[in-house]
């Protein structure tokens, strides 16, 4: 699936979600539970996908044991708080970023805080082609790019990386970089590479970047999934977005 086609798809789910609000609240009021969870199941790809990915992360840095959650787990949850609290949700536009909101808050509640360890962002700058080539090697060896659930997700669930760039190089002057990674890096490399940096990130700065570049929320809707303010939001944003394109420059220009 191409990027164009991609992010249509995203934007025509956004709006499938949005046009189940009034239904979703009539059956409410019915206490028509069954027609209720029945409809919502349809609007919960995206964030089953987004679910599937935190917990595969959580499993990977050891913030979670193996073998004990599985995605179920916290959907069927998910479907007992949304039944609970949708009159929590004033209207339709509302109703996507709350259910990731939900979601965000049963894995919160159940992975372990990460312990960040700052070594990776500090010396980000500073790491030679060999450097992030080694740790690239380490990565994929501790399964760290590996560990996806890849039978719960399909062919949408990660976008072309041309997309991924279009959000880190935004700037003009940046587009002689991107062009040489277009030009000599193919679609699994790009991938990897993002997946490793992110994963080296802090929790909040590798959830809001995913959030916005994976599943095209704005800025305010993350504020509202995360409980932080739209300026933290926007701090994390541009920060991660820095260590990707840093990451990129050190690793794929001249070797320092």
């Amino acid at each position: 699936m191409d990027t164009l086609k991609y992010h249509e798809s995203n934007k025509a789910f956004n709006v499938f979600v949005a046009s189940t609000f009034a239904d979703l609240k009539r059956l409410k009021k019915e206490n028509n539970k069954a027609a209720f969870n029945e409809l919502l199941l349809k609007t919960l790809h995206q964030v089953r996908r987004y679910i599937v990915s935190r917990i595969g992360t959580a499993l990977t840095k050891g913030n979670l044991p193996h073998g004990k959650y599985q995605p179920d787990d916290f959907i069927d949850q998910l479907f007992i708080d949304v039944y609970d609290h949708f009159d929590d949700v004033k209207n339709e536009m509302e109703l996507h970023p709350w259910l990731f909101k939900k979601a965000n808050e049963l894995l919160e509640d159940t992975i372990t805080d990460e312990e960040f360890d700052d070594h990776f962002l500090k010396n980000i700058d500073d790491y030679s082609k060999a450097e992030w080539d080694e740790m690239e090697e380490n990565f994929s060896t501790d399964g760290g790019g590996d560990y996806v659930m890849v039978e719960e997700l399909d062919d949408i669930s990660y976008p072309k990386n041309d997309y991924v760039l279009n959000h880190v190089f935004i700037e003009d002057r940046k587009q002689k970089l991107q062009d040489k990674l277009d030009r000599e890096l193919d679609e699994e490399d790009l991938r990897r590479h993002v997946k490793m940096v992110l994963h080296n990130l802090p929790l909040p700065m590798r959830t809001i970047f995913e959030l916005a570049t994976e599943y095209e929320f704005t800025l305010g809707e993350i504020a509202e999934i995360q409980n932080e303010s739209l300026d933290q939001v926007r701090q994390l944003f541009d920060n991660a977005k820095k260590s990707i394109e840093l990451s990129f420059f050190n690793r794929y220009t001249i070797d320092k």
